[in-house]
C-alpha cells in the first residue's frame, strides 16, 4: 500500500511538472516495492510502471548523467511488463477485450528507450525504437470525423478521445466502453456514498474498549429483534461486537439503564463541543467573549447568536459575565449521570486541554495520506495507460531528425 501511495504522489508531482519533486516520490515507492515479496507482484505492472516514470522525470529534466541508471530500469521495465501483460500484450488484451489500451504506455516506454540509445551512441538501435513509438504514435491520432461521432452520443470530448485512443479508433467498441465505464463510476458513487454514510453512523457510535468501530451488520441483527437502534449500537459498543453480551445487556435492567447513561453523557459532550466551538468562530470574528457566551447560552444556532450580538450591541455584559464565569467552570456532570462503573470510551471526552496526544502529533502526515489514498480509491485501473502522447510525439520527431543529421555527419566524415 506505501508504494501504490508514493506512486501516486509522485504521479501528481508529474501532472505539476514538478519533476525533482516527482523523482524523490518515486524513488521511495521503488524502495517499499523492494521490500514485497517477488512473488506476488511479478504479475502485476506497477513497479514497471513506475521505472517508466522515473526514467520520464530523467528525460523531463534533461539531466544526461541519468542514462546508465535510465538504460537500466528501462530494461527492467520492459521485462517487468512482459510479465505482467505477457508476450506482445496478449494477456493484458484479453483482460482488456481485445482493446489496446496500452499503446501509450509502450510508446512512452519505446521513447525513452531510443533516447537512451541515441546517447549512449546506439544509433541503429535507437532508430529502431523511434520508429516503433512514431508507428504507436501515429495509431493513437483520433480522427475529428470518429470523435465527433463518439461525441454526439452524449460523452465528452476527453472521454471519447480516450476511448478512442484505447479501442484503436473502433467507434462501436469506443462507445461500449465508454457506457461499461459510466456504469462502472455510478456504481462507484453509490458504493462511495453507501460507505461514507456508514463511516458517519459508526463514528456517531464511538469506538469500542480496543479501538474498533461498531459492526453496522450486527447492529442491524440486534434492531431486529426489537430494541432501540442507539442503544443497541451502545451496548456492541461496550462488548466488542459481542452479540451475545450485548444482548444479556439489553435485557439486563441494571445494565439497560448504564448504557442509556452512557448515551446521555456522550450527548452532552457533544453539545459542550459544539457550543465551544460556536464561541471560538463568533470570538474570532471580534466579538467581546462574555457577550458571545450570553449570546450563545441563550439558545439557537450560529447564526442567531450572531443575530443577537449584532442588533443588541449594549447588551448587560454583567450577566454575560455571569455566563462566562458558569461556562468557563468544569463541567459539573450530574453524579446520578456518572457512575463509578461508566465506560470512559463511551464519553467522548475531550482531552485539548492536556496537550496533544500521540495521534494528534501525527494528524499532519495522516491527513495527507488520507487526501492521497483517496485519489487512490477515485482513480480508475486504466489511469496510467491514458496518456496524453503530444510531448512524446514531439520528442520523437526531434531525435529521428537528430538521427538524420547523424547521418549526414557520418556519411560526410567518410567521404
Amino acid at each position: 500500500m506505501t508504494g501504490l501511495m508514493l506512486h501516486t504522489s509522485g504521479k501528481r508531482f508529474i501532472r505539476k511538472q514538478m519533476f525533482t519533486e516527482a523523482l524523490e516520490a518515486l524513488t521511495m515507492g521503488e524502495e517499499a516495492f523492494s521490500l514485497c515479496n517477488p512473488k506476488s507482484i511479478e504479475l502485476v505492472d506497477n513497479i514497471p510502471i513506475l521505472q517508466i516514470d522515473m526514467v520520464w522525470c530523467y528525460f523531463m529534466l534533461q539531466d544526461i548523467a541519468w542514462i546508465a541508471v535510465a538504460g537500466l530500469r528501462l530494461k527492467n521495465a520492459r521485462e517487468g511488463l512482459e510479465h505482467a501483460h505477457g508476450k506482445d500484450s496478449s494477456r493484458f488484451r484479453l483482460l482488456q477485450a481485445g482493446r489496446t489500451s496500452e499503446l501509450a504506455l509502450y510508446l512512452r516506454l519505446e521513447l525513452l528507450e531510443g533516447v537512451v540509445a541515441y546517447h549512449s551512441g546506439q544509433f541503429d538501435k535507437s532508430r529502431k525504437f523511434l520508429a516503433s513509438a512514431q508507428e504507436k504514435f501515429f495509431q493513437l491520432q483520433v480522427p475529428d470525423e470518429a470523435l465527433s461521432l463518439v461525441m454526439s452520443m452524449g460523452f465528452g470530448e476527453g472521454d471519447a478521445k480516450r476511448a478512442l485512443r484505447m479501442s484503436n479508433q473502433d467507434i462501436q467498441s469506443a462507445v461500449n466502453f465508454l457506457v461499461v465505464e459510466r456504469e462502472k463510476r455510478e456504481q462507484k458513487r453509490e458504493d462511495d456514498i453507501r460507505r461514507r454514510n456508514e463511516i458517519m453512523e459508526q463514528k456517531r457510535y464511538g469506538v469500542t474498549p480496543l479501538k474498533k468501530a461498531v459492526d453496522l451488520q450486527r447492529l442491524t441483527e440486534v434492531v431486529s429483534i426489537g430494541f432501540e437502534k442507539e442503544l443497541a449500537a451502545e451496548a456492541l459498543r461496550k462488548n466488542e461486537n459481542d452479540t451475545q453480551k450485548a444482548l444479556d445487556d439489553l435485557t439486563n435492567p441494571e445494565a439497560n439503564t448504564a448504557l442509556q447513561r452512557n448515551i446521555e453523557l456522550r450527548k452532552r459532550r457533544r453539545q459542550q463541543r459544539a457550543t465551544e466551538a460556536t464561541i471560538e468562530q463568533l470570538v474570532s470574528m471580534g466579538f467581546e467573549r462574555s457577550r458571545v457566551i450570553g449570546a450563545v447560552q441563550a439558545g439557537g444556532s450560529l447564526e442567531q447568536a450572531m443575530h443577537q450580538l449584532l442588533t443588541h450591541p449594549r447588551a448587560d455584559t454583567t450577566a454575560d459575565a455571569e455566563n462566562s464565569a458558569n461556562a468557563s467552570a468544569p463541567d459539573s456532570t450530574p453524579t446520578d449521570l456518572a457512575p463509578d462503573n461508566l465506560d470512559p470510551d463511551a464519553l467522548d471526552i475531550d482531552h485539548s486541554n492536556e496537550g496533544p496526544s500521540p495521534a494528534e502529533l501525527e494528524q499532519r502526515d495522516v491527513a495527507m495520506e488520507g487526501e492521497i489514498a483517496d485519489e487512490l480509491a477515485r482513480g480508475d485501473a486504466l489511469s496510467d495507460y491514458d496518456i496524453e502522447v503530444a510531448k512524446e510525439g514531439e520528442a520523437i520527431n526531434e531525435y529521428l531528425a537528430m538521427l538524420v543529421s547523424a547521418d549526414g555527419t557520418s556519411s560526410s566524415q567518410s567521404q
